[in-house]
């Protein structure tokens, strides 16, 4: 009877563990809404005209398919502090950057 007893608590608790390690999804907050679509379109107006441009100097000038190399893509220009903080604006901007170097580069 003590047998069937802790084999019934033993069989509980490992169902109890089993299903409390199931993964949770945690989604992030969205950003505010006050900077967000300003700041992400400015970033993406300068990455995609500045990839742009460099894309289609490296193609005309035969350096080869690069993006990662330009200065303007490690430096992220044309950031406005007004409009946010500047980590969702240096990636908004840098990949905007490899879009436009990418048409640039292949004349699209």
């Amino acid at each position: 009877m003590k047998k069937q007893i802790l084999t019934v608590v033993l069989s509980t608790a490992t169902l109890f563990a089993v299903t409390g390690c199931a993964q949770r999804t945690y989604y992030a907050p969205p950003p505010p809404q006050h900077f967000a679509p300003p700041l992400a379109q400015e970033a993406s107006n300068n990455g995609f005209r500045m990839g742009m441009d460099a894309g289609h100097r490296d193609a005309y000038n035969g350096f080869g398919y690069h993006p990662k190399r330009d200065r303007a893509f490690h430096d992220t220009p044309g950031y406005d502090p007004r409009l946010g903080p500047y980590g969702p604006y240096q990636n908004a901007f840098r990949g905007a950057y490899l879009q436009g170097y990418e048409n640039g580069f292949y004349h699209r």
